[in-house]
């Protein structure tokens, strides 16, 4: 394994994994923007990842050569067995597992050990070398609970019915993490959805969630749209401060992100209450899961690499930063 300047790239393999540039051959943990790119030679990747790049690319691959492979069903990549385990991030996010010559590598690519009802969670896949990430890795984040967080929006909605709650998510993962929650703490009326999220909503409901009612905020004509008060609209993050709000009646601007336990990035997003939701693991998962693996060596992709890499090598970890080009969870 070696850092290239197309990304971390496996020798035995001769793939890249989540290269950030087109390359002849590509491992695809997700499909989040920062990992998943197009115009590969060839992709291999989860069948449900494969159906988000689709979506979001027009030239998947420039050779259409598309290897959907499923969880733990080991092929030959090259000279190596690649195996998918899953990862817990969103709908189809894989740890990429190569074995060669008798030494196993695992690259998270991003991943999260909470409860999360849009994918499978989270595999701990013993190996030598543990590839993580660490977008939290800070011990100031402490993920809560994804429930207690969907609570505050639907007691809000009670003391505040006159407001609409404009939530701010990001389009892929976050979204329907979001609004299948939001149903299970007791929110039955239809979600109001900004454009950009339809098509990976429809895209999760062909693969079987049920997010019951929605429908489009532009299907409402503007002078109708009051009946959105006491009502959730999603929305993506950067539509909290645009001018489409401004047609919203009396928002309560509301940003669902990891992040938004440090005060100012709520205060940079605008927004008037803060759901921290975060579909990465915090610190005490990072260090939880290095651990569990049971490698003697843990690199680390991205993040606050400094830190993880401070408390594992304390635990008696071989840790190192590989300073892989910038990745955090808006990334998308």
């Amino acid at each position: 394994m070696e850092v290239r300047p197309s990304g971390l790239y496996c020798a035995p393999a001769d793939a890249y994994i989540d290269p950030h540039e087109a390359v002849p051959r590509a491992i695809i943990t997700h499909g989040h923007a920062d990992h998943a790119r197009e115009g590969h030679g060839e992709v291999w990747a989860t069948p449900a990842t494969l159906d988000i790049m689709r979506e979001r690319y027009m030239h998947l691959t420039e050779d259409g050569k598309e290897h959907p492979l499923p969880f733990r069903q080991p092929v030959k990549v090259g000279d190596a067995t690649l195996t998918f385990y899953p990862a817990g991030h969103i709908l189809g996010s894989a740890q990429a597992c190569l074995d060669h010559d008798g030494t196993r590598v695992v690259i998270t690519g991003d991943f999260k050990r909470a409860p999360d009802p849009t994918c499978e969670p989270f595999e701990v896949v013993p190996c030598d070398v543990f590839v993580t990430e660490a977008t939290f890795a800070l011990p100031v984040f402490q993920h809560p609970d994804l429930d207690s967080e969907c609570g505050k929006v639907i007691r809000s909605l009670s003391i505040m019915p006159e407001r609409t709650h404009m939530i701010g998510v990001y389009a892929l993962g976050k979204c329907q993490r979001v609004m299948i929650s939001l149903r299970r703490a007791g929110y039955t009326a239809p979600f109001y959805i900004h454009g950009a999220l339809k098509r990976l909503i429809e895209l999760y409901e062909s693969y079987g969630f049920d997010f019951g009612a929605w429908e489009l905020v532009s299907d409402t004509p503007k002078k109708e749209r009051d009946k959105f008060r006491g009502h959730i609209v999603l929305c993506p993050p950067s539509a909290l401060q645009d001018r489409w709000s401004r047609t919203i009646p009396d928002p309560l601007p509301t940003m669902a992100s990891g992040w938004m336990q440090i005060r100012a990035r709520a205060r940079q997003r605008r927004a008037e209450m803060a759901l921290i939701i975060s579909d990465h693991a915090d610190w005490d998962a990072l260090i939880e899961t290095a651990l569990a693996t049971n490698a003697p060596d843990v690199w680390i992709t991205h993040g606050r690499a400094e830190a993880l890499q401070h408390e594992l090598r304390k635990r008696g970890i071989r840790a190192k930063a590989l300073n892989l080009i910038g990745r955090e969870e808006d990334a998308d």
